[in-house]
């Protein structure tokens, strides 16, 4: 890492702050959780859900679930996990034991007793975990295009074509080179694999755009990828096998599990399945035309359904 000290306010703020979300102004702050800073988007009042993005994004990815969230009469907080857009850059603490209890610490500071999670991506693989580790602290779990950590590790190790659909995870494992990919020519790594990796309606171009100069900002892409190392370095050690061994443990709140129908990066076949580790009410919901990031390729459909959801005082199963 070349700047693992790299702090929030020294990094681009038109990046990772801005002011508002279409012409909603979003409160942005920081809040100290786990040994580290960690950036906050903040919007309206009410119940306390928590927004964890994936990669290649930051909070931004939110911005749509933000608006709708907050119009619904929730308190929507988007954060940056470690390491990325205006949250702290560390030496360590990448594993997503660790990762997961970012976010919890973040809910604590944040004064609430629990909090509605909604992951997607490698911010849905923290979020199950975090269910499982902190459940007082987790009253709904809403995933999207993340299986289970346990059928995560299962596809990925028993499943030729997930293992291929995964192919830039094990790319990730080079030292140095993924990071120099990563940020060569402003980022245009980044904005392929966005493209590559949505459905017939991708993400608009502004926000592609944004979502590569995050990725510029010093040490972000070796923080980015550096979960993804440890979660293929892990499968063979005695703290991976600890971590696996942990996620037994069912989840007890109801989860919403999302999935886009063309997700060329973690196939249905994969992600479907995971409710044999939920002892809750489980609801699967698949969207059709949809590639890796429903919620931004049909942020109306996306967040109508989970909107709905999070209303539902009795969701079944």
């Amino acid at each position: 890492m070349t700047d693992p000290a790299t702090s929030p306010s020294a990094q681009p703020a038109s990046v990772v702050r801005p002011a508002f979300v279409g012409e909603t102004k979003v409160t942005h702050r920081e809040v100290a959780a786990n040994g580290a800073r960690f950036h906050i988007a903040e919007l309206g009042d009410g119940p306390l859900v928590m927004l964890v993005h994936g990669f290649p994004q930051f909070w931004w990815t939110w911005r749509h679930q933000l608006t709708a969230l907050a119009d619904a009469g929730f308190r929507a907080v988007a954060m940056d996990l470690r390491g990325v857009g205006g949250s702290d850059r560390t030496p360590r603490g990448y594993d997503p034991a660790n990762l997961a209890l970012d976010i919890t610490g973040v809910i604590r500071s944040l004064g609430e007793p629990d909090a509605a999670l909604v992951g997607h991506d490698l911010g849905g693989y923290l979020a199950w975990t975090a269910a499982v580790m902190r459940p007082k602290l987790v009253r709904r779990l809403a995933v999207s295009s993340m299986p289970h950590p346990r059928r995560w590790r299962s596809a990925m190790l028993a499943d030729v074509r997930q293992t291929t659909a995964g192919s830039h995870i094990w790319g990730f494992q080079r030292p140095w080179i993924p990071e120099r990919q990563l940020t060569a020519d402003d980022g245009e790594l980044v904005g392929r694999l966005i493209r590559e990796w949505s459905g017939p309606r991708p993400p608009e171009d502004e926000a592609i755009e944004t979502y590569r100069r995050a990725m510029c900002i010093p040490s972000t892409a070796h923080c980015s990828v550096e979960p993804y190392r440890w979660l293929v370095r892990s499968l063979a050690r005695p703290d991976g096998i600890q971590f696996y061994r942990r996620m037994k443990r069912p989840v007890r709140v109801p989860t919403l599990h999302l999935h886009g129908s063309l997700d060329p990066v973690m196939r249905t076949r994969s992600a479907a399945g995971s409710g044999e580790y939920v002892e809750a009410p489980y609801r699967w919901r698949l969207f059709d035309g949809l590639g890796h990031f429903p919620h931004e390729e049909d942020p109306v459909a996306f967040s109508t359904e989970l909107v709905n959801w999070l209303k539902d005082p009795e969701p079944d199963r």
